[in-house]
């Protein structure tokens, strides 16, 4: 084996959902600096039953807009450290599925408790998406480590994915968080958890 084909697997190329979601995620965030954002206001996420029956692409598309530099950064980070290896798993079909049933399972659960509630904000960002991948990559990789970073703790996946889901709970019940829809993660979550469990299922019977 040659230098450069030692190299290539080593580091394997990105997976090709997990780019193309980076990179339309990217552009889309381009269009929206550029001053085309109240145009793309029709594709957040406004999260109401009637609004939703009226508009029902914004179950996803909210997923592809962000609020500033910040917010995408992590967000997109996110899905290149817990994306590729998933994908590198299921496949892109598969990880396709995993990724929109996370950003549409938490959708709907943001448009449930925005009707429960009367709390009619608009929603954007992957982070549904972003919480699903997370909660996929605890399950296939449970000892592996993540390092927090504030403060800086190693620990294993399946600990990081319980306590972050635990904290979104906590922060979404007693509202001391604002402006972050901690309901619509644990939808991503919920989401996930589902497909995952599709898949199994297949897996079993074939």
């Amino acid at each position: 084996m040659d230098a450069a084909s030692d190299s290539s697997a080593r580091n394997p190329p990105m997976p090709p959902v997990t780019q193309g979601l980076i990179i339309v995620t990217v552009l889309v965030f381009m269009l929206q600096l550029s001053g085309a954002g109240a145009l793309l206001d029709a594709f957040a996420l406004w999260p109401s039953v009637g609004n939703v029956l009226t508009a029902p692409w914004q179950l996803v598309t909210y997923s592809f807009l962000h609020g500033s530099i910040g917010h995408i950064f992590f967000n997109l980070f996110a899905v290149y450290m817990f994306g590729a290896p998933l994908e590198q798993v299921f496949g892109p079909k598969r990880f396709a599925q995993l990724w929109f049933a996370s950003v549409f399972s938490g959708a709907l659960m943001q448009v449930l408790v925005a009707t429960l509630t009367g709390n009619m904000v608009p929603v954007i960002g992957a982070s549904a998406g972003v919480f699903g991948l997370l909660l996929g990559y605890g399950m296939l990789f449970p000892n592996r480590r993540l390092m927090l970073l504030f403060p800086p703790i190693p620990m294993p996946a399946k600990v990081f994915v319980v306590g972050y889901g635990a904290l979104e709970l906590f922060l979404g019940l007693t509202g001391m968080q604002a402006g972050v829809a901690h309901f619509a993660h644990l939808g991503g979550m919920l989401g996930a958890w589902l497909m995952l469990r599709r898949f199994t299922g297949r897996r079993r019977r074939g």
